[in-house]
């Protein structure tokens, strides 16, 4: 049969469409979403550091990270390194078990490694160094991206052992909070760490993006136009909006009056939590997972990081890290065999907890400790941190002699 013949048109539309998605959830999405929580000074270089972090692992995509993160695996932990530079891929190959080309899967999973180091940027606003973030970017994808994804979707060990992740719950969202953490523990906090978004404007636009390309984003993670993907973009728009709700009833219970900020901030919340499970369970349990990550998300950024007292600008870690986490617990127990093929605790199978589990474990620490050797040796070469003039004059004009006002 030819590769013509095995294509399907619609299914491939469908991931098209879902790959600009995704590229739209980091530029513009998350670059205005960062950037208009961001002090005003600092508005260029937030954006910068996503839009820099999207380009550096798309490029480092197609070099090597694809053949190393869905390559033959070597032991579980890495894939073999064959076509470097997709050499060897033509334009008429067929992507195993689907009826999508090989060269459109390799670019939808690119832009997954891209919001994934773009996340991570978050966390470190308002005192990293441009060049720093630049080395960091080229190293973190290659040591702590490539063999995350493989472990998990690359037919690496914690795939072999049953690990559930259908669009990023670890491979994207833990992984980056956790080492949005590691970061900010080397860094150390900013000289004023309130949280003052500059344009609230930026930030719902930005948020709003990231909730259309989460169809994207989760809705493609099907790979293709069917029930499944139905199913995933169902479950994350109950998710998201359930997020959003629970997050204002909290805000009006605390203090009397909703926060916009933190309406879309429980719209993001839901968004990640259900990122692992999209494909697995049903739409009732969409809304346990909205409801009940805003108040673990919530509870991290409103009381852990004040307690503990580590600087999480834009809170990567506390909505990212905490909801990637909680996201994957509850898939572990709402998995539903007649929607993903594999049961959860509820329908039996309590196994499943104890493997989701140990994915987090695996991922968290390993992502945390790579992830600190690299600040480390970053910090002992170049340096990590801009200087206290940079910081309190702003990195706009001192990292990339522009301004994002005139006035």
């Amino acid at each position: 049969m030819t590769a013509e013949a095995l294509l399907n048109t619609g299914d491939t539309a469908w991931i098209l469409i879902s790959t600009g998605l995704v590229m739209l959830m980091t530029v513009p999405g998350l670059a205005l979403f960062y950037g208009g929580m961001s002090k005003k000074k600092n508005i260029l270089n937030t954006i910068f550091l996503s839009l820099i972090g999207f380009s550096i692992a798309c490029l480092i995509w197609i070099i090597y990270g694809y053949p190393l993160s869905f390559g033959q695996t070597i032991g579980g932990f890495i894939g073999i390194p064959e076509n470097i530079f997709l050499m060897g891929i033509s334009i008429d190959m067929i992507h195993q078990g689907t009826q999508i080309p090989e060269l459109l899967y390799i670019v939808f999973q690119a832009t997954f490694a891209a919001i994934t180091v773009a996340l991570i940027s978050g966390a470190v606003v308002g005192r990293m160094k441009s060049k720093a973030w630049i080395l960091f970017c080229i190293i973190w994808v290659t040591l702590v991206y490539i063999p995350i994804a493989h472990w998990v979707w690359g037919g690496g060990w914690l795939e072999q052992l049953g690990a559930l992740d259908f669009a990023g719950g670890a491979v994207v969202h833990l992984n980056s909070g956790v080492a949005a953490l590691a970061l900010i523990l080397l860094l150390g906090p900013r000289k004023d760490t309130r949280l003052l978004p500059h344009n609230l404007g930026y930030v719902v636009l930005g948020a709003a993006l990231l909730w259309f390309g989460w169809f994207g984003f989760n809705g493609g993670s099907a790979l293709g136009a069917n029930g499944l993907a139905a199913n995933a973009l169902i479950t994350t728009n109950t998710a998201a909006a359930t997020g959003m709700i629970t997050w204002a009833i909290i805000d009006i219970i605390r203090t009397g009056k909703p926060s916009i900020l933190g309406a879309v901030t429980g719209a993001v919340a839901g968004l990640v939590a259900i990122t692992p499970a999209a494909g697995f369970v049903d739409v009732a349990s969409s809304i346990i997972f909205g409801a009940t990550t805003v108040i673990v998300s919530y509870l991290a950024i409103s009381y852990l990081k004040p307690k503990l007292g580590y600087d999480d600008a834009l809170d990567a870690f506390g909505v990212h890290g905490m909801s990637g986490t909680w996201g994957a617990i509850l898939t572990g127990v709402f998995a539903n065999a007649s929607i993903g093929g594999v049961a959860g605790l509820i329908y039996g199978n309590p196994n499943l907890v104890i493997i989701q589990i140990i994915s987090i474990v695996a991922v968290a620490i390993y992502s945390f400790i790579l992830t600190y050797v690299i600040g480390i040796v970053l910090d002992k070469t170049i340096g990590l941190r801009v200087n206290e003039e940079t910081e309190v004059e702003g990195l706009d004009i001192n990292e990339h002699k522009e301004l994002g006002y005139r006035i």
